[in-house]
This record gives C-alpha cells, structure tokens and sequence, in this order.
C-alpha cells in the first residue's frame, strides 16, 4: 500500500500545489485508488508513475468543488487512453450521481467502459478478498465523510528453512504446505502444513479526514490507524477562520491522531495563504502539530509514502 499526494492546497491551487488528490497504490491487486478528485488531478497524474488504467474506484467527501471538480475530465481521457476500458465505481456523497451524469450528458462524453456511482451513508461501503472500507460522517459546512481503508489480516509467511531441516524435498509439496495442506512423505510421516507457517501478519488501516473541524467521529474512524491523512488548512492562530469554513487547525488534527492512538500523522489541504507569506509558514503548521503528535509529516505534491507493515 502505496499514497502518492496529487495536490495537497486547500480551496484554490497554488504556484506549487494543486487541489486535493490522493492516491492509493494497492500494489498487490495492480489497482489504484483515488481520494477525491479536485481539478487538474489528471495532470498531475501524468506527471506521475501512476496509470489511469489501474484506476478502479475513486472515493469522494464531499461536494466542494475543489475535492471533485476534476473528476469528468479525468475519466474522459482514461477513457482515450489504451487499457483503459475496465470499470471504475465512484462513492460519495448525495448529489455525486446527479453530478457525473449531468455533465457526462451535457458535453456528450462517452466513456468506453462502465461507470458506476453509489452514494454513501455510514458504516461499511465495500469489501473483497484482501481490503474492506468503511466511512463516517464529518463536520463540515456541507455533508462530508471520512474514510477507511482497512486491509485484512495477511497469512504468516512459510518457514522454508524449517521444512527443508525435516528433510521435505522442494517442489509441489511446499506448495501444498504453503496452503496449509497435510503430506504424507514417502518415509511415512505425516506433515501439518500449518506447523510450517509463521504467525499471521495483521493488516494496515489508512484514514482520510478531509474538510472538518474537529469532531469525535475522525477520532473513531481512526481508531488504531497506521496512517491518518487529516486536513490541516489552518493555524491555531487562525481559529477564527477555521471555526468560520469549518476547517481543521493543525492542532486539531494532531488532537485526532493523539486521541485514536494512530501510529503516523500527514497533513495535508493546506491554505494558500501561508505560502503567501514565503512558505515559512507551513513550517508553522508542522511545529504546531507535532508539539501535540510528533510523527507528523506535511505533505507536498507528489510526495509518497509507503504504508510499512508492523
């Protein structure tokens, strides 16, 4: 599990960052996910190693133009674009399949592959074989959702050493046993695969947060997380502005990360005013935060990191 952050700047782009976008590398599945869709994502995708045609579902929080508004573009040139013809499923909040249908209607866009839209409410919204997402509800100053992507439980890795110091010959047998099946050697033992696979690996949870104040619901959502992706627009010296649009300080989001025990904090959604005043600020933002959350990171365009395995 890999997150690339597309734009990381809050309401406007700026001369270095663009509008929210993130995305999700699910590197074992070959497929990516995005985080919101704000305009010129499919730019800054291009001047990324991500592929359009991995994309298979894109999740949104909420309405705000600059978290969707680059989401009809983006489709249309994965759509021109060779292999990108396997479905993509979009979830957000009401009003998100009024919105695509609209304006794929309005300028006669055909998309060659399918697209489906569904509306979230609380609680889990998907799951398969490896990952399941649940969502719950922000405070914002329209209808807005966090989400979480929580990756299941992986099998214990098999102790090849061990089963070659029983004397088990390399080749199908190790398959069976790596499955967990029981063999009979030639010399008559019988062998429990299981005994020969190591401890289950637990899976990771990444959160998003993004636009709200500070609310007990991101707390919950990001119970236990390896990563919390949290908006941080504001400094606490502006709570006023944050209280005003309903937007998160750095502060508040170091609250959050504290309060669920997550292991890794990122900021990210940040106001183009404090690049105004040369950037310094954001620095700011940083120090804010990891005064209450030390592992905290401010991200920027393009930066990726890694989701490790505990």
């Amino acid at each position: 599990m890999k997150l690339t952050f597309l734009g990381t700047s809050s309401g406007t782009p700026s001369r270095t960052r663009n509008v929210t976008s993130i995305a999700l590398q699910l590197v074992q599945q070959g497929k990516l996910w995005l985080f919101d869709c704000g305009e010129g994502t499919q730019q800054q995708v291009m001047r990324s190693p991500l592929r359009l045609s991995q994309l298979d579902k894109i999740f949104f929080t909420h309405m705000h133009g600059d978290h969707l508004f680059g989401v009809i573009g983006l489709l249309a040139s994965r759509s021109l674009q060779n292999g990108g013809t396997t479905p993509v499923t979009l979830y957000g909040p009401p009003g998100l399949p009024e919105f695509v249908r609209c304006n794929l209607e309005l300028s006669q866009t055909h998309l060659a592959y399918p697209v489906y839209v569904e509306t979230v409410g609380t609680n889990q919204i998907y799951e398969d074989a490896d990952l399941r997402v649940v969502c719950a509800p922000l405070k914002h100053r329209i209808k807005a959702w966090g989400y979480a992507v929580i990756e299941k439980d992986q099998p214990g890795h098999f102790q090849a050493e061990k089963a070659k110091a029983l004397g088990i010959p390399p080749g199908p047998l190790y398959g069976k046993l790596k499955n967990g099946e029981t063999i009979t050697l030639a010399d008559g033992r019988i062998i429990d695969g299981a005994e020969l696979i190591g401890p289950s690996r637990p899976g990771r949870k990444v959160v998003y947060c993004s636009d709200t104040i500070y609310t007990p619901n991101a707390v919950e959502l990001a119970r236990n997380a390896d990563v919390l992706i949290h908006e941080s627009t504001y400094l606490h010296e502006d709570l006023a502005l944050a209280e005003r649009g309903m937007h998160s300080t750095a502060a508040m989001a170091a609250q959050v990360a504290l309060q669920a025990g997550v292991k890794t904090l990122i900021l990210t959604h940040f106001s183009p005013r404090y690049e105004a005043e040369g950037g310094s600020r954001l620095h700011d933002l940083l120090a804010e935060a990891q005064a209450i959350f030390p592992n905290t990171f401010v991200a920027h365009d393009f930066w990726s990191y890694e989701i490790p395995r505990h």
